[in-house]
């Protein structure tokens, strides 16, 4: 069956399963806020403390939420929650941590070296990356606009 590039995506998308949009986005919407309001009720949590500030209080809940996110990864538990939450789970440092753990457990068998060490940024390598460049662009944007 020879088919143009034409054909073969009507082809495609008359079979593809249609997406359930605006309930990915009510999921999205309730488990992205969910994260966050945890994020929210740590970091008061943290601040009943008296001996820390609330500075402190942020950096220890950004540090519980990644450790929340990687032993959630490494039980296999993170991505059944993702198949419901969808882009909920995207929370930038939860999803961040699953980014980078993910790739780091399931390429462990390789070895240290050349599994874990080589393999551990694949995913979040193009987000350091490119988002490194933006800011570098936006700052000499910023600069070019303080001297005029």
């Amino acid at each position: 069956m020879n088919m143009d590039k034409k054909q073969y995506k009507r082809f495609a998308d008359a079979h593809a399963p249609k997406s359930p949009i605006f309930r990915n986005c009510i999921f999205a919407f309730i488990f992205g806020g969910a994260i966050c309001c945890f994020g929210e009720a740590l970091s008061s949590l943290y601040s009943l403390h008296p001996s820390i500030d609330q500075a402190s209080a942020r950096t220890l809940t950004s540090v519980t939420l990644i450790f929340i996110a990687v032993l959630l990864t490494g039980l296999g538990v993170f991505d059944k929650i993702a198949k419901v939450a969808g882009a909920g789970t995207l929370v930038p440092i939860t999803g961040f941590a699953n980014s980078v753990a993910s790739p780091a457990i399931d390429s462990r068998s390789e070895g240290y070296v050349l599994g874990v060490g080589a393999k551990i940024f694949t995913v979040c390598g193009p987000v350091l990356l490119y988002g490194t460049l933006a800011g570098a662009i936006y700052g000499v944007i910023y600069w070019i606009c303080g001297l005029i």
